[in-house]
């Protein structure tokens, strides 16, 4: 169900793109959002910011609230950690090298997952696999699309589960900067930086305490409470970590593709009562009168 935490916006902080490995081009995703009732949408592709100046012309064209976002890959105590970067600058010259540097790890990662399916015997794999992602850096859904395409598997699910899914062959870890680094830059930039989807990392509470708390700590300001594929206790837990430590609460489908309705745009479990939204400390604040 879409429910927002002022009735009258529908708020979604947190979707993908062919800019990334999102299966709908900016225009068609930003339609798509006005189809489900978003009236306030954030972008964020992984480290790239490259869908934005697309998604904002049709934002504008239905109607839309675009806010400049993007979700950063980055390491923690050995664990790649993603942080979402919110309503920053997208001019700031130190997060556009940044960028740079993170499209650069991208393409190296692209490589070695490449060359670790090199068994399969699949020519130009990477080539193909660019192909799949638009012509940016794949990722592992684009090679699990083209390992469906040459008849090594049935389809995604499969080859995620033989060749690309956690410990198999093809689940390579990025070259990924620490997390103090990447909410620096969104910082810098005058953004906020917040904790994407914490349960997605598989962490024990205590080791996502300390996650938690080191973010806060590097300057992280925002904790995302509810997106897809969470359970009431999750939604429960998390409320309780963003109170525990002072963070601001953030939102979003983690929106990919059409056609899974548990991560739909602007379908978001509703966020507990008590939290502070993070799009009342926007520059431009939404669902309050004056800067807060």
């Amino acid at each position: 169900m879409t429910i927002t935490q002022e009735a009258e916006f529908c708020i979604d902080l947190h979707c993908h793109s062919t800019a990334s490995d999102g299966a709908l081009p900016p225009e068609e995703l930003v339609q798509r959002a006005r189809e489900k009732g978003v009236t306030h949408l954030a972008l964020t592709d992984h480290d790239t910011i490259a869908g934005l100046g697309d998604a904002e012309t049709a934002a504008a064209a239905v109607g839309i609230s675009l806010v400049a976002g993007t979700e950063l890959s980055c390491v923690w105590r050995s664990h790649t950690i993603h942080i979402v970067g919110l309503d920053f600058d997208t001019a700031n010259p130190g997060l556009n090298a940044a960028l740079v540097r993170q499209n650069d790890n991208r393409w190296r990662r692209a490589r070695t997952i490449a060359e670790k399916l090199g068994k399969l015997k699949i020519e130009d794999m990477v080539e193909k696999a660019t192909i799949k992602a638009g012509g940016d850096v794949p990722g592992r859904p684009h090679f699990a699309r083209v390992l469906v395409d040459e008849g090594v598997v049935k389809d995604s699910a499969q080859a995620f589960k033989r060749y690309l899914g956690t410990g198999k062959a093809g689940d390579v870890k990025g070259f990924w900067p620490s997390l103090e680094e990447v909410v620096k830059w969104i910082t810098d930039a005058g953004g906020i930086a917040v904790l994407a989807h914490p349960r997605k990392y598989k962490l024990t509470a205590t080791r996502l305490r300390s996650l938690t708390s080191d973010f806060r700590q590097a300057g992280g300001r925002a904790i995302e409470v509810s997106t897809s594929g969470q359970s009431s206790g999750d939604l429960g837990f998390l409320a309780e970590l963003c109170r525990r430590e002072n963070l601001l609460a953030s939102q979003g489908s983690d929106f990919h593709f059409p056609g899974a309705p548990w991560c739909e745009l602007g379908s978001i479990m509703k966020m507990p009562d008590g939290l502070e939204p993070v799009w009342h400390h926007f520059r431009k604040p939404v669902g309050v009168t004056a800067p807060v």
